[in-house]
């Protein structure tokens, strides 16, 4: 920030956009690894409320979700695209053999590691140009639609994931 407290830059607003953005999706992931650490391989078998994902699904989907930044965000090749088919494709209910419980979280905690590296290595304006899946055309007309977008837009999906996982912590 600009050492004078009256005068604020727009570069100043955009670091502080940022860092805000990013302090969010690193609370995000802080609070889903702590509830990760106390819920067992069992609960995290068990369906969040009658006829709704398990945690293993939720887990999954929100890794796959994760890792498909990397591409959102052009910021490298993804981690685990094979992932998709199982937890963004398909429904728990498929029958498709899923990773086990400890696979996931060691996966989980690989694509967050990466995406934070990669994630501070970007500057403040770069959060503010086109994600990969909008075209220059439309991008121009919907500015707002931007790399910043994505992480605020995975942010609040983490957050709604983890509201149904915390349900399993009463489960046996």
């Amino acid at each position: 920030m600009s050492t004078n407290t009256t005068e604020t830059t727009t570069e100043d607003l955009l670091k502080l956009s940022v860092k805000i953005a990013i302090s969010n999706w690193e609370l995000q992931n802080t609070r889903l690894n702590g509830l990760l650490d106390k819920l067992t391989d069992e609960q995290l078998l068990v369906q969040t409320a009658p006829g709704r994902n398990s945690g293993v699904y939720l887990l999954g989907h929100l890794i796959a979700v994760s890792d498909g930044m990397f591409t959102f965000l052009e910021l490298g090749e993804r981690l685990y695209p094979h992932l998709d088919h199982i937890f963004i494709k398909n429904p728990d209910t498929s029958g498709i053999e899923k990773p086990t419980a400890a696979e996931l979280k060691e996966c989980w905690n690989k694509v967050n590691t990466l995406l934070k590296q990669k994630m501070d290595s970007m500057k403040p304006a770069d959060w503010f140009v086109k994600h990969s899946a909008i075209s220059a055309e439309d991008f121009e007309k919907e500015p707002h639609r931007n790399k910043l977008n994505i992480l605020i837009n995975r942010t609040n999906h983490q957050s709604y994931h983890m509201g149904q996982l915390t349900y399993l912590s009463n489960k046996a």
